[in-house]
């Protein structure tokens, strides 16, 4: 037999599939190839598994389940005391909310935590078909139903858990509430020389913006009174958030609506006492001109 040659029907023990050697051989380059191709398909497969599966990291079915769990658990205890609250009718002391938060709440966040690891046990974790290579093979042992976690379940659940975590964040941690508390806002409008005041408190409109909500503006008994030649409307209400937003606007009949921007920081700290007098933004007329004095309780 001719140097370089083998029969096609036997084995080349430590033969590299990629020597040039190969070609010289009939028929074994391509039966190589497909015996290299067949054991990197294999390994592919048992890689994208043991990844797909999570058995490289189990920890992550517990983390993934416990956090269902616990996402059922919030949702039992507040749907439950909730639900409490709202078939009992209105509660003037808040006797029944704290009882249905404390005392029956706590049951629903049981049954939800459980009802929680169930959901992820049933929904969570699905069954994965054999590879093709194994379902090819006739001789093969019957292979075991193997288990992945569900991309999409786990992408729900760590969306809903990220959520949770920010709301307690902002809410518990960065808390969106002032410093220093509820804090007064003293508000003074004075009118041009000779102006008169509307003829009843009722008339008047004041609206104060912080950020997305709206403060309620009070009129006391003395809502007005004078500076020199001018007419003063006195109001008062009370900030509590933090924001950089805060907008004062004035309405009453015969004069269109004018608005202030309150050039207060996001947190701001009581004021030394009434800030100089400015002009509102808008271009109407008569020209009424605001000025005002923040304070707290502490």
């Amino acid at each position: 037999m001719p140097e370089g040659f083998a029969p096609t029907d036997r084995i080349v023990v430590g033969l590299d599939p990629h020597h040039e050697n190969v070609e010289m051989v009939p028929g074994l380059a391509r039966e190589t190839a497909d015996f290299c191709n067949k054991i990197g398909t294999n390994r592919t497969s048992l890689v994208s598994y043991r990844l797909n599966s999570f058995q490289v990291l189990p920890f992550m079915r517990f983390v993934l389940g416990f956090l269902s769990g616990v996402i059922g658990l919030l949702a039992g205890w507040f749907g439950l005391a909730f639900l409490v609250t709202g078939l009992a009718g209105p509660d003037r002391d808040g006797g029944v909310a704290m009882g249905a938060f404390f005392n029956i709440g706590p049951i629903g966040g049981v049954v939800g935590f459980v009802a929680g690891v169930l959901l992820f046990v049933k929904i969570g974790i699905v069954s994965q078909s054999p590879s093709l290579p194994d379902a090819e093979r006739s001789d093969a042992a019957p292979v075991p139903a193997r288990t992945r976690l569900s991309s999409s379940f786990a992408v729900v659940v760590v969306a809903i858990a990220g959520g949770l975590a920010w709301w307690a964040w902002y809410e518990l941690i960065r808390s969106p509430y002032l410093t220093h508390g509820f804090m007064t806002l003293e508000l003074q409008f004075r009118l041009p020389p000779g102006m008169a005041l509307p003829p009843a408190a009722t008339d008047v409109h004041i609206d104060v913006e912080e950020g997305q909500q709206h403060a309620y503006v009070m009129l006391g008994a003395s809502w007005h009174g004078t500076d020199g030649d001018h007419r003063v409307i006195l109001a008062s209400t009370t900030l509590s958030r933090k924001t950089s937003r805060r907008v004062v606007s004035l309405e009453f009949p015969g004069v269109p609506e004018q608005t202030w921007q309150l050039d207060l920081p996001s947190d701001p700290d009581p004021t030394p006492g009434y800030l100089p007098w400015r002009l509102p933004s808008s271009t109407s007329t008569p020209k009424i001109e605001m000025n005002f004095r923040l304070s707290a309780d502490r």
